[in-house]
């Protein structure tokens, strides 16, 4: 099932985009994705009734991907924690001048940061090194505290979704102090269009990534590339923090972020767009404006 909040910020509705493209009303059902309703048997419940929700008017098919109609939101209600993956390609990790790190990168990212995948990022004031990372984001459904070994971690997963981990560089690596503050500008965290359930994701070690800077390619990789896949990740993290049902795991970018390129690098101004897309999981567009 593809999950989706639609509606006004502040007042999306909880929605599932049916195999032809028709949004169905899922109010009648939760209140909204959630903690709760990311449960796997509250999922699974689900797919067997979405044919009897009603459609919402005015929604065509193709407005996940072209923005028409009515506004998606992120296709889950605001997270406990959003946990980031550092240097999980390995290609990036060179870029970076980093070495490939012997366990997982962990930092933290303000969970106002995420907004719909439409929606406005926002160079802040100040900034000329903000950076894109287009990556996976993967979404808790139930508890993962001290699993016992990485097979149990994708049991935990309630699905997938297209994240884009925005960075400011100078606020991250210059100075003193850690990488949050590069990361938890406003409007740093666009996600969706939808959260795609993972009983659809077979492997998520195979789904390819791209992300484009007006129209010019910029990252183009797999998850395959993953230092850490996902299932690794969840069975670390669950040793360091509890993983509540909502929270978000951005796993990482490859390579040809800005930060890697000869100088003058090409961060983002107001004006870009930007563009990211994850097979299967929907595309994203993003015009950047100014805080």
């Amino acid at each position: 099932m593809r999950l989706v909040r639609f509606g006004d910020p502040g007042a999306e509705k909880p929605g599932v985009l049916d195999g032809g493209g028709v949004l169905r009303d899922a109010s009648s059902l939760t209140t909204d994705w959630d903690g709760p309703s990311l449960a796997p048997d509250r999922l699974a419940a689900l797919r067997g009734r979405v044919a009897d929700l009603p459609a919402v008017p005015g929604w065509e098919p193709e407005h996940a991907e072209t923005g028409g109609g009515l506004r998606l939101g992120s296709p889950v209600a605001r997270p406990g924690k959003v946990v980031c993956i550092g240097v999980n390609y390995a290609d990036h990790a060179a870029e970076s001048g980093m070495e490939t790190p012997p366990e997982p990168v962990v930092f933290m990212k303000d969970p106002w940061t995420v907004i719909g995948h439409r929606d406005t990022v926002l160079v802040p004031r100040g900034s000329v090194k903000t950076d894109y990372e287009v990556e996976m984001a993967v979404v808790i459904g139930s508890v993962a505290r001290y699993l016992d070994s990485p097979d149990d971690a994708l049991a935990c997963v309630a699905g997938y979704a297209v994240s884009h981990d925005v960075s400011e560089r100078a606020f991250q690596l210059e100075g003193t102090g850690t990488w949050d503050k590069g990361k938890s500008c406003e409007t740093f965290n666009p996600l969706g269009p939808w959260l795609l359930t993972a009983d659809e994701v077979p492997d998520p070690q195979a789904l390819e990534l791209r992300l484009s800077v007006d129209g010019e390619q910029r990252q183009h990789g797999s998850t395959a590339q993953m230092v850490f896949g996902v299932a690794a990740l969840i069975h670390y993290l669950s040793h360091k923090m509890v993983l509540h049902p909502g929270d978000v795991i951005n796993s990482g970018t490859p390579a040809g972020v800005a930060l890697g390129f000869p100088d003058p690098k090409p961060y983002l101004r107001e004006g870009d767009v930007v563009e990211c897309s994850i097979s299967g999981l929907g595309s994203q567009r993003t015009v950047m404006g100014q805080a």
